[in-house]
């Protein structure tokens, strides 16, 4: 993970003219039938003002632990997450 500035560095890559059409053909077929569902904790708050809403003081406080290198991972919260995350997607796939 990066904390700072983003500087993109990305550098084009030249496709030709039959592949664009092959995945233009390809984009329609899948936007028609692609389905997408965000559960409640994946949605940003937003507040009164229509913006996104954000603990400034706590990313400053990362950042800075960051920089001092007092920064701790807690693997198991990070490990309880993405089971929980895991059963929910299990919990909504249907099953022949």
């Amino acid at each position: 993970m990066k904390i700072g500035p983003f500087e993109p560095k990305s550098v084009p890559t030249p496709v030709s003219s039959e592949r664009k059409a092959a995945s233009a053909g390809r984009s329609e077929t899948a936007s028609s039938s692609a389905r997408v569902e965000l559960s409640a904790a994946a949605t940003l708050q937003v507040d009164a003002n229509g913006e996104g809403a954000f603990d400034a003081a706590k990313v400053e406080r990362i950042t800075q632990a960051i920089r001092d290198g007092s920064f701790t991972v807690n693997a198991g919260a990070i490990a309880d997450k993405l089971i929980a995350n895991a059963q929910e997607l299990l919990d909504r796939t249907p099953r022949p």
